[in-house]
């Protein structure tokens, strides 16, 4: 359920909190919103703003963290992986170069064999 009242607290600069929760005092003492009203205002407005200065740090920490040179645990896992692949790969090619010339050592050597008697 949204409620239009934790939308303005939500808008609201930290130096307005005060004069806003005041007037949701005032509001309450006039009889204008019921406890429940205000209670619902103020946490909605808690959560929107916890998930604002969540997003804000993660920001700011992502830019240091680059402006640095660092690189996130995933992509270096992802970078550590894409390497092991293309080692696998080498290897495989080394294998298969070294077989294949051990083969055409060994069909020279016969040939020489041959060619001699």
């Amino acid at each position: 359920m949204e409620n239009r009242y934790s939308k303005a607290m939500a808008k609201t600069q930290p130096s307005e909190f005060f004069s806003t929760l005041k007037s949701y005092a005032q509001k309450l003492s006039d009889g204008e919103r019921t406890p429940a009203e205000v209670a619902t205002a103020l946490n909605d407005w808690a959560k929107e703003s916890a998930d604002s200065v969540k997003g804000r740090i993660h920001d700011e920490v992502e830019s240091a963290v680059l402006k640095m040179g660092f690189v996130k645990r995933e992509e270096f896992d992802e970078l550590a992986a894409e390497v092991k692949r293309l080692k696998k790969t080498q290897s495989k090619k080394s294998e298969k170069k070294k077989s294949d010339t051990k083969k055409s050592d060994t069909r020279k050597s016969e040939k020489k064999k041959e060619s001699k008697r």
